[in-house]
């Protein structure tokens, strides 16, 4: 007997998984469980994801849905790992609860770098791993160095082809094929929601704008947020928008669309803000928007490369700015976004949709950018890398890169080419380590 069990977080990743399944990407099993983790920051007042509108409609792809959450309670799913010499009692205690038995396991996860997928990786150990990914992310490096005992198991990473021509970087240390995952089959699932909209808005083709609360990940603070949606809809208003939908984040708090809500007055735009938990490929649907403004949602290559919608981005030069500590898995899908979407502001590159690189030319930076931010997990890298460098670092391409981060890894542009000898000379870094550790003793 196999069971296939599929770990979920959100609707969208479950909708990802349900297209996965209708399109056959996974093999036929004798049971598939879904699996739903509530990831919140307190998943006893936040609704899982089989609590939300729309689930029921995903539901007849699985034969059970369990609780991660219950099953490990009282910690929380994305806080706590096993003991090492605790996984073959979590595996026992797994079996039991969810009725396993003595069956094959097969794992279909979300993000395999980070809790709680990472912990049931180690829990059924010898599983085959699948990871599924449905945003920018799976582009970018693997965040985390994983144990090859996880690692080497996974044996693809399915995703969405949200930039088509474009492969993702995640896991490639262990040499782990990319997956498309059907657009066709993923647009007729999420179609399947389309009626979950009965309650928005009759708005048609307006401007949406996308929120995405990013100070509550401390990238902006609730202020430069604030700031951000009001240059959405300024943009959008300059572009003759007199119709625009803002989507909140449901997590926001209410006076993020209180400025909002003046500067639509003050510039004459009927603005709707949205704050019912509804994903964004349903408005696409409902709406048809006539352009979507965000600033490096997902959603934003959904819209342009899934259903064909005009999209520009806002507050990319910031955020590529702010980003910390370099490696922050955010900035792989700020500069995919920052380098391939018009900005808003460009009012000429917006109505002609004008794409800033092709794939091929973004491939090659998001290599150089994947490496500066994990070298010791790409190192193959290292070459092409300095090639790509001496040959296309400019005024432009300098924005997704740190001085002090080339410098570091002795890549060029890190300090001045004359100078390019000095971070890999031993002399020099024995000097100046005794230099500093002197400098410390004097300030004893």
């Amino acid at each position: 007997m196999t069971t296939q069990i599929f770990q979920a977080s959100t609707l969208y990743g479950t909708a990802t998984l349900a297209a996965a399944l209708d399109s056959g990407c996974f093999r036929p099993a004798d049971r598939r469980i879904l699996l739903v983790c509530n990831n919140a920051a307190t998943p006893e007042t936040s609704p899982a994801l089989n609590e939300m509108p729309g689930f029921e409609r995903l539901r007849d792809r699985f034969d059970d849905v369990v609780s991660y959450n219950e099953a490990i309670f009282p910690f929380h799913p994305g806080g706590w790992a096993p003991r090492g010499d605790d996984l073959p009692l979590w595996e026992r205690y797994l079996r039991h609860e969810w009725q396993l038995g003595t069956d094959d396991v097969e794992l279909a996860v979300e993000s395999i770098q980070v809790n709680p997928s990472l912990a049931l990786a180690q829990i059924f150990t010898g599983a085959p791993v699948t990871v599924y990914a449905d945003g920018l992310m799976s582009y970018g490096p693997t965040r985390n160095k994983i144990d090859p005992l996880v690692g080497t198991r996974v044996d693809r990473v399915l995703h969405l082809d949200l930039v088509p021509g474009l492969k993702p970087l995640l896991l490639t240390e262990f040499g782990v094929p990319g997956e498309v995952l059907p657009t066709a089959a993923f647009t007729k699932v999420l179609a399947e929601l389309t009626s979950l909209g009965d309650e928005l808005p009759d708005v048609q083709e307006p401007a949406l704008l996308l929120g995405q609360y990013l100070s509550a990940l401390d990238i902006l603070t609730a202020e430069q947020e604030e700031n951000l949606h009001v240059l959405m809809l300024k943009g959008a208003a300059a572009l003759g928008h007199t119709t625009v939908v803002f989507k909140s984040h449901p997590s926001a708090p209410a006076r993020f669309t209180r400025s909002l809500e003046q500067e639509a007055e003050r510039l004459k735009v009927e603005l709707t803000v949205l704050d019912t938990p509804v994903l964004a490929e349903v408005l696409y649907q409902r709406m048809r928007p006539a352009l979507v403004v965000g600033c490096f949602s997902t959603a934003l290559l959904t819209a342009s490369a899934l259903y064909g919608l005009p999209v520009a981005r806002v507050g990319t030069d910031l955020l590529l700015e702010r980003l910390t500590p370099y490696e922050n898995s955010n900035r792989v899908p700020v500069t995919i976004v920052d380098a391939l979407l018009p900005e808003l502001t460009d009012n000429a590159a917006v109505t002609e949709q004008r794409r800033g690189m092709d794939v091929e030319t973004l491939g090659a930076l998001v290599r150089a950018v994947g490496f500066a931010m994990q070298p010791r997990i790409l190192p193959r890298l290292r070459a092409e890398t300095e090639g790509w460098l001496a040959k296309n670092l400019n005024e432009r391409t300098l924005r997704y890169f740190k001085r002090k981060r080339l410098t570091s890894l002795a890549l060029p542009g890190g300090v001045p080419s004359q100078l390019s000898f000095l971070p890999r000379n031993a002399t020099v870094r024995r000097v100046a380590r005794k230099a500093r550790s002197l400098g410390k003793a004097v300030r004893r």
